[in-house]
């Protein structure tokens, strides 16, 4: 069963939805993209997929959000959401691994060395806005300093999977997806699964952080 918690940030009162683990080995810390909050299907579907595998997920939920506003603050905001909600998340003793989509992405990997985390998973960074490879924000995911997951769609018009630096971090592509990891009806793998490549990568990944 899922429970809410609400948070006092420093950037206003965030949410953080519960989905528990029996036994929990780690906690996966999810926020959101600047386009849309934690109904995204990719964190849906981690949510419902990784507690059977020991992974507590807690969807969160940034300030902006909760009080209704449509545009996303800026990211330095975004961040002073994001270290509000940490204690909570990291409040069962448990190592936690920081992670979200989009612009979640971007948060979790500034704010991953200062806050501890175990890991960070990257769905859908967006390396660049589309059509300007040149405002690259490679620095950002390079400089996280923690083992790090990018699960990226083949079609992201936010950054193509062949368009990403080398680095320490592990890829995986989801085949056509686009920048919300959906896929053309007449591709060569359906939505279905494309959301299992997506959970079965997590749950491999974080079972080889030991």
């Amino acid at each position: 069963m899922s429970r809410t918690d609400t948070v006092d940030t420093d950037a206003g009162t965030a949410r953080v939805t519960w989905h528990p683990a029996g036994k929990p080995k780690l906690v996966l810390a999810l926020g959101h993209g600047a386009g849309g909050g934690v109904e995204a299907r990719d964190l849906q579907a981690l949510a419902v997929a990784l507690p059977g595998h020991g992974v507590s997920v807690a969807l969160v939920e940034q300030p902006w959000r909760v009080a209704g506003r449509k545009v996303a603050p800026a990211p330095r905001t975004l961040d002073a959401g994001w270290r509000g909600i940490w204690p909570v998340v990291a409040g069962q003793g448990l190592p936690v691994v920081s992670g979200g989509r989009s612009a979640g992405a971007r948060v979790a990997c500034r704010t991953a060395g200062e806050l501890g985390a175990h890991a960070v998973l990257a769905l859908s960074f967006p390396l660049h806005p589309p059509g300007r490879p040149e405002k690259s924000r490679a620095g950002e995911l390079l400089g996280a300093g923690v083992p790090t997951l990018v699960v990226q769609g083949g079609n992201d018009p936010f950054g193509r999977p062949q368009e990403f630096p080398e680095g320490p971090h592990g890829l995986v592509e989801v085949p056509y997806g686009d920048h919300g990891f959906a896929v053309p009806k007449r591709a060569g793998i359906t939505q279905e699964r494309a959301w299992e490549v997506i959970t079965d990568a997590v749950v491999e990944w974080i079972a080889s952080l030991g």
